[in-house]
């Protein structure tokens, strides 16, 4: 059975990558629950001025980034164009 997400979609993702070592070490399912959180405009473990920064950042075009931990305890970001032609999922070294 397909689930539906409840959540409205907040950011429009375009193209979506993953870089080689985050395919490595982040588990899959880990990175599709975070693309949808990331979609909906939950930016995971980011300090509120981040959280703040990216809010404006839907309303005047500019990049929006999310960190999240996967459930073997990696660290990786989603980040997402100014232009929202593109998302790609990494880790922090990748950057």
């Amino acid at each position: 059975m397909y689930a539906v997400s409840k959540k409205p979609r907040k950011v429009q993702l375009g193209r979506i990558f993953v870089t080689p070592r985050a395919l490595k070490k982040v588990d899959p399912l880990d990175v599709l629950r975070a693309i949808k959180r990331h979609e909906s405009g939950d930016w995971g473990n980011l300090k509120q001025h981040d959280r703040k920064a990216n809010d404006m950042a839907l309303e005047c075009g500019r990049r929006v980034l999310s960190r999240y931990k996967s459930s073997n305890g990696t660290t990786f970001w989603i980040i997402t164009e100014y232009d929202r032609s593109a998302t790609t999922v990494m880790l922090p070294n990748d950057y």
